[in-house]
């Protein structure tokens, strides 16, 4: 078999193997290989080859007719210099495809079929397109409880798995689509500071103009190693940190890469991704927060509790003591929209200033205080006023303080965008709704997150009364072209409802 000089090609792939070939390569015209097929990468030491999607290029300057390209992600995972001679051949498929048709055409899948499905993507033996069709086929024919447990499983058992060796792990969790609810970020330091160990590993924003890991970013480091993360959490008794270090469920990332642009959210798949990383992560007891309102994710009260009853299912199966709590989803919680805003809103609540957003407050409060008679100590009931003087008493501010100066304070934060616009209310009356979905698109054209001081700040919520010309609520963005899109989208829908003027009358 004849060799390569191996590229690094600097492109980020974003979850997937790449490999870019030169047209005029003896190989790809000897070998018949084709653009988007599987090749396998055989190193000369004849370790474990890797697999890749191919890339049929026409540029010397990316790959040279005798070269191989790898993107940052295979060139990572080959770990072999540039330079370095390389062997490919025509990959075999995953014999776990076999499973993915079965599913496709209706079957129901054991826990062997989804686990070799799940070695499989975390091997980068699918494609994108292969992906996809698995969880079309989930999402489709539909994933019986029992599958849902297989999944969870077998995504848990495809990662590594921290052990923190104590009885009592505790966590929490939202599903999610309300902009602004940040309520994590004040969750963790009242359970710190009350003693009980909660190492919260946070996603990024992917679709949302906000993760957890992104607000904290304004305050500290959230990039860390895995030593660093047990030396701060054996230290505090918590941490704040992004989770994509960890290697904890691996599968459920790449799934969420191809889930997200197909706009996929299956109840199954949910219940999977979010149980998979809290097991993997060392979870004993979780606490999962389902918001419920017209532009939420959850729409109705129904639909959330046959979630609820999902969650506890599977839960239950994997020896989690897990509680649903039902919330509030008609509109966004607190103030700000973006990792900037979002970060003020957070310190306004720990620092007990006036200015601070109370719906914030409190919910983070009711949520802590279930978390909290998780403890055998704290009799039922009692959790709430627990948690309520912790924050009041300054404790969970000295706590918050203490993990950001572990992790590593931000020495430079990032200011609030200097462009800013005001949406006015176009009559008088009473705020009657408020879409979540339209606010976070607005803050997303804005910049948020990617610009953390982008984003929508809100002057008004549900059941207050506004005359015309009154701010609804102020659009920051840091370069006009996000500040033209963003305003143009809230000319078109402010996405605030107002009712009760004289037109109603």
């Amino acid at each position: 078999m004849s060799t390569l000089t191996l590229r690094q090609v600097a492109i980020d792939t974003y979850k997937e193997n790449v490999a870019y070939l030169h047209r005029d390569c003896k190989l790809y015209r000897s070998e018949g290989f084709q653009a988007l097929n599987k090749i396998e990468i055989h190193k000369q030491d004849n370790g474990q080859p890797i697999i890749a999607v191919l890339n049929v290029v026409d540029d010397d300057s990316i790959t040279a007719p005798g070269e191989l390209g790898l993107c940052e992600q295979a060139f990572i995972q080959l770990g072999h210099k540039e330079g370095t001679a390389v062997r490919i051949a025509h990959a075999r498929k995953p014999a776990s495809l076999k499973a993915v048709r079965r599913k496709i055409a209706g079957d129901r899948l054991n826990f062997d079929d989804y686990l070799s499905i799940a070695r499989d993507i975390v091997g980068n033996r699918y494609s994108k397109i292969e992906i996809a069709a698995f969880l079309v086929a989930c999402s489709e024919t539909g994933l019986e409880r029992d599958e849902v447990l297989h999944l969870t499983n077998a995504m848990i058992d495809t990662g590594k798995r921290l052990d923190w060796g104590e009885p009592l792990v505790v966590d929490k969790h939202c599903i999610g689509g309300i902009p602004g609810n940040r309520t994590t970020m004040l969750i963790v330091p009242i359970v710190a500071a009350h003693g009980m160990l909660i190492p919260k590993t946070s996603s990024r924003a992917i679709t949302s103009p906000a993760g957890t890991a992104d607000t904290m970013e304004v305050l500290a480091e959230v990039e860390l190693s895995p030593d660093k993360l047990h030396e701060i959490v054996r230290s505090q008794r918590a941490c704040l940190a992004w989770g994509g270090t960890a290697g904890l469920a691996p599968v459920d990332d790449v799934l969420i890469s191809v889930e997200r642009p197909l706009s996929m959210d299956s109840p199954g798949q949910l219940v999977a991704s979010i149980l998979s990383k809290k097991v993997a992560a060392g979870a004993t007891h979780l606490i999962i927060d389902i918001p419920i309102g017209t532009t939420a994710k959850i729409r109705s009260r129904n639909h959330a509790l046959a979630l609820r009853k999902l969650f506890e299912y599977v839960g239950d199966h994997l020896g989690l003591h897990l509680e649903v709590v039902l919330t509030d989803g008609r509109q966004p919680v607190g103030r700000g929209i973006g990792p900037v805003l979002e970060a003020r809103d957070i310190m306004q609540v720990l620092e007990n200033d006036p200015a601070a957003p109370l719906d914030l407050r409190e919910k983070a409060l009711q949520l802590a205080g279930r978390i909290l008679e998780f403890d055998p100590d704290v009799r039922g009931g009692q959790g709430y006023a627990i948690a309520r003087d912790i924050l009041d008493s300054g404790r969970a501010l000295a706590k918050m303080q203490a993990i950001i100066d572990a992790q590593g304070k931000n020495q430079a934060p990032s200011a609030v965008g200097h462009l800013y616009h005001e949406v006015l209310a176009s009559r008088a009356g009473r705020v009657t709704a408020i879409d979540n979905m339209q606010l976070a698109h607005i803050a997303r054209l804005a910049g948020a997150p990617m610009d953390k001081g982008a984003g929508v700040d809100l002057h008004r919520k549900l059941g207050d009364t506004v005359t015309a010309g009154d701010p609804l609520y102020s659009i920051y963005a840091e370069f006009p072209a996000d500040f033209d899109f963003a305003r143009e989208a809230a000319e078109q829908d402010s996405g605030y409802s107002i009712g009760g003027g004289k037109h109603d009358e």
